[in-house]
């Protein structure tokens, strides 16, 4: 079994259930990992055989393009996307990160992670 990891992927996007965020917008980094066999890639040496790194960047400012109240639901947008464009026996990961939430007090950063 293999792991492939695609870390911090910086999109700014506008998603929250406050009307400011739908204007203002915010700042948010998504990870994806994907657990898999891929023994073939690393014999065949071949782009192919494996999960495009490109791909991964794009299907997910895709999606993050795309408005929505919870950082759950955006979530679960992505991994599906994942999921179609790379279909079978592959694990999954997928957090995304928003920064500085608008909250009462300081907080950092909040986190939905989805798996499947």
């Amino acid at each position: 079994m293999g792991l492939i990891e695609v870390n911090g992927i910086r999109v700014f996007a506008y998603h929250g259930c406050l009307p400011e965020e739908a204007r203002i917008g915010g700042h948010y980094r998504v990870d994806v990992a994907v657990e898999g066999d891929f023994t073939q890639a690393e014999a065949s040496d071949a782009l192919h055989d494996t999960v495009d790194y490109g791909r991964v960047t794009t299907l997910v400012k895709e999606r993050m393009a795309v408005r929505s109240k919870l950082i759950e639901h955006v979530g679960r947008r992505i991994l599906e996307a994942l999921k179609a464009e790379w279909p079978g026996a592959l694990r999954w990961r997928v957090r995304v990160v928003k920064e500085h939430p608008p909250v009462p007090g300081a907080v950092d950063h909040v986190v939905y992670v989805v798996e499947g």
